[in-house]
């Protein structure tokens, strides 16, 4: 299972535009994915860091901007500081006409050191649903 991408959606009424401020404006980032992400921009190349300790072990989130296709798609590579591993993760946006749908992608966790408890496909899949079908959803229900 690790070796396969992760995938979740939910599907909202909010427009694309929206959507998109959610998952790319740091101001909003914060209310619903993690409250100390320092800087966010939807740009090729942009690089941002910062901690999070959900326990005794802390893993220093590094993100880069791969892929911005605006109001549809956005790919970031995530490594963590302390942990050997490449992650690439996508957020992206399918209009439907009456709703649409936010898809998550998150490929490469086979990378990660398989004795970390939360590097395990269900952490994983327990973590994006927690962040997407729960925390996303309802920020946009708002």
């Amino acid at each position: 299972m690790r070796d396969k991408p992760f995938v979740t959606e939910i599907a909202v009424q909010n427009s694309p535009k929206e959507i998109w401020q959610a998952i790319t404006v740091k101001d909003q980032m914060t209310q619903w994915f993690f409250e100390n992400i320092p800087d966010f921009k939807a740009e090729v190349g942009f690089y941002t860091e910062f901690p999070v300790s959900p326990g005794e072990r802390t893993f220093t989130h590094q993100w880069t901007i791969l892929d911005v296709v605006p109001l549809e798609k956005i790919t970031y590579n995530w490594e963590y500081e302390e942990y050997t591993g490449n992650a690439r993760v996508s957020f992206e946006i399918i209009d439907k006409g009456d709703h649409r749908v936010i898809r998550l992608i998150n490929f490469g966790l086979h990378t990660f050191p398989e004795d970390v408890p939360e590097f395990t496909y269900e952490s994983c899949k327990g973590g994006w649903e927690y962040f997407i079908n729960g925390r996303l959803k309802s920020f946009l229900e708002e």
